[in-house]
């Protein structure tokens, strides 16, 4: 276990936006990602008899897949949660409250940069 992972994930999430937006459709537009991130526990297992696989389960899973499906292209939409222990350390744009499926209304924000100063 790494003791900053979450500050880890949202590096990762920044990154990978960078780099899918430096590809282009054949029409010349660029790709855009959506993302989601949330922070809590989860359970995790190795699933099948004869072709294994690892997969993550619970509430935290939901809760980011549900911030990826109502983000926008190309930005990563993140809970209060992730937001309040990483506002020191990167840069927000408060998105405000909206209707999440499953979740009702949440307080979200955009992962914009890693904070400079």
């Amino acid at each position: 276990p790494r003791s900053n992972h979450l500050q880890g994930m949202a590096e990762l999430a920044l990154e990978v936006q960078g780099v899918i937006s430096s590809f282009r459709a054949p029409d010349g537009e660029r790709y855009r990602l959506r993302a989601g991130i949330h922070v809590g526990r989860v359970v995790a297992g190795v699933i099948g008899l004869y072709k294994f696989s690892y997969d993550l389960w619970g509430d935290t899973v939901n809760t980011s897949a549900r911030m990826e499906s109502h983000s926008l292209p190309g930005r990563v939409q993140v809970t209060e949660q992730v937001y309040k222990r990483l506002s020191s350390r990167f840069e927000f744009s408060n998105r405000g409250m909206i209707e999440v499926k499953g979740k009702g209304t949440m307080h979200t924000y955009f992962l914009d940069t890693v904070n400079t100063s």
